[in-house]
């Protein structure tokens, strides 16, 4: 047999061999209200099968997840959004209520299946209302394929989901924020690492400024820290995922530098650094190496960034072993940069490109889409808005009823392209009146498309907030980012030879931020800030493409609004 040959039939047995390996991973879940100290104060959360945060959910590249979901929240709906696994095939899958499928009603059970077909650090929560921040979230980490090598050696792994908690229900947020005027939610009480924080108390008190008690952690089994152990001279994976509702973060190891291998399940070039800023949606690995003291122990922390801090450190301990975790720190944990040195968050943003041999993005765009973030009011009420619209939802999901071809279900005039030329970026509009709207952008299948995040002044003279924007069914390209208001001129300094792929990216005050991918996904796919206050409030956009090629769409996920009248119809027919 020739060579050619004999190298083809190699390469069939090992994508046969891979597939054989893939596995089918089943998980049974119930999602409700349950009581739990989450910061030392007892809160409502809530959990899935009576803990929080959620399971982990842990499969390699190309498995099949099956999760079986009750509501058991009994006057609510629910559905769970897979954060970064885009979902080919299965796009009613995505868990995006009102748009990908219906909400499960209270008692009713709904089977999410689709497959994890990319390695990397991922997460899943609520995207229902404000569930997220009622705390409906959970760790979901892909590794390599059976057989397969990540492109770095670690010696053992760790992994953190990073969040931030409010003692006011997230109910009584949604109220706040609807009401007229708007009630502000305020900062949050605690920042959370894997559901656990420390309120109106301190484990570093002796170095904590305003001065803290320190805490007492006997009897907290529900919010006492979790401590990371470790042997000394070896090298550790952390992988870390922000599912904040607001707050962005930035996180250290006391002593220790850490270098950045991995952003939102793509390999990046790697790099060193101090500390790592993170915000909502996004989320990395990092490798760190324990070639510090090892008579000590040392402090993991992380701070708000973004936003002017009044919710103090979460902090937990770096152990190494065979010290005892009793045995503190002898310095403060590591101080975050000012909360508005955006030059420092900027440089980092900007030192995340692709790790070389990965995909790059095509070299020209089909259609490019400018999207002006502003804060708005709309008959009174205060409402974030794209393009002069606020985003409502319909209550017939936009996947059955484009599939379907049904009537009336949503408003089928295009959204606008871009904003008035004469837009000044810069200062308060001189009109802040926006409309509500829930228009979809309709994308050609395979085509590229170029959107630009335009971040613009909010309603307060001098006011301009950071946001992150999460795309769902897709990566995209980090083209660039920019101060002011975008033009053509700063298309050329797009950076075609290695920009990261991503799924969330942010916007800075008054900058823009360029990304670019392709339409290869059908389905009906959300894009928002993940801010979840300013989602509830109007801030994102629907894109769909070539929704005729979707199959299979489970009834139970169209079986409400129109489509649920005409299932039904179709029933007795």
């Amino acid at each position: 047999m020739s060579s050619p040959r004999l190298l083809l039939l190699f390469l069939v047995t090992l994508m046969l061999v891979g597939h054989s390996l893939a596995k089918t991973r089943h998980f049974k879940w119930e999602v409700g209200y349950i009581h739990w100290s989450t910061d030392g104060e007892e809160s409502v959360v809530m959990g899935i099968n009576g803990a929080f945060p959620g399971p982990t959910i842990r499969g390699r590249a190309g498995d099949i997840i099956v999760v079986e979901l009750t509501n058991k929240l009994h006057t609510e709906g629910v559905v769970i959004h897979w954060h970064g696994i885009r979902q080919f095939g299965t796009p009613w899958a995505d868990g995006t209520a009102a748009i990908s499928q219906c909400a499960i009603n209270a008692g009713e059970t709904f089977v999410y299946r689709f497959k994890v077909d990319k390695a990397g650090t991922y997460f899943y929560h609520g995207h229902y209302g404000m569930q997220r921040s009622a705390g409906l979230y959970g760790s979901l980490i892909v590794d390599v394929a059976q057989g397969e090598r990540e492109p770095f050696h670690y010696d053992g792994e760790f992994n953190l989901l990073l969040s931030d908690w409010w003692h006011k229900g997230s109910h009584e947020q949604e109220v706040d924020l609807s009401s007229n005027p708007m009630r502000w939610i305020g900062e949050p009480q605690t920042l959370l690492i894997n559901g656990r924080g420390q309120y109106n108390c301190s484990m570093a008190a002796q170095f904590s400024n305003p001065r803290l008690p320190q805490c007492k952690l006997k009897g907290g089994e529900q919010y006492a820290p979790q401590i990371l152990r470790v042997r000394p001279n070896k090298t550790y994976r952390l992988r870390l995922a922000s599912t904040t509702a607001l707050a962005s973060l930035n996180l250290a190891i006391g002593g220790h530098k850490m270098v950045v291998v991995e952003a939102d399940g793509n390999y990046v070039q790697p790099f060193s650094v101090q500390d790592i800023d993170i915000y909502s949606g996004e989320s990395y690995s990092i490798l760190f190496t324990t070639n510090q003291d090892p008579s000590k122990n040392y402090w993991i922390s992380t701070s708000v960034r973004g936003r002017e801090p009044k919710t103090p450190q979460a902090l937990t301990l770096l152990n190494y072993l065979p010290n005892s975790p009793s045995k503190f720190p002898t310095l403060p944990p590591p101080i975050a940069p000012l909360w508005n040195d955006y030059n420092h968050s900027k440089s980092f943003s900007n030192k995340i490109v692709a790790l070389m041999g990965s995909p790059k993005p095509p070299i020209k765009n089909n259609r490019r889409i400018v999207l002006l973030n502003t804060q708005n009011k709309i008959d009174g009420y205060t409402k974030w808005a794209i393009n002069n619209v606020s985003l409502v939802l319909p209550t017939t999901p936009y996947l059955g009823s484009i599939r379907y071809g049904i009537n009336n279900a949503f408003d089928t005039r295009p959204p606008p392209d871009n904003f008035p030329r004469d837009y000044d970026v810069m200062k308060q509009a001189p009109n802040s009146n926006a409309t509500y709207g829930n228009g979809v952008y309709m994308l050609k299948m395979n085509n590229t498309i170029d959107i630009i995040l335009q971040n613009a002044n909010a309603l307060g003279k001098g006011a301009s907030e950071i946001h992150p924007w999460h795309l769902h069914g897709h990566d995209f390209w980090v083209l660039g980012y920019g101060e002011g208001k975008f033009s053509e001129k700063d298309v050329k300094k797009f950076n075609l030879k290695n920009p990261p792929l991503r799924n969330t990216v942010v916007i800075y005050p008054y900058g823009w931020t360029a990304l670019r991918f392709v339409t290869d996904n059908p389905g009906v796919w959300a894009f928002h800030c993940h801010i979840e206050p300013h989602l509830h409030m109007g801030m994102g956009v629907i894109l769909a493409e070539g929704v005729h090629l979707v199959k299979d769409i489970p009834r139970e996920a169209l079986a409400c609004g129109l489509t649920g009248k005409m299932l039904m119809t179709n029933k007795h027919n």
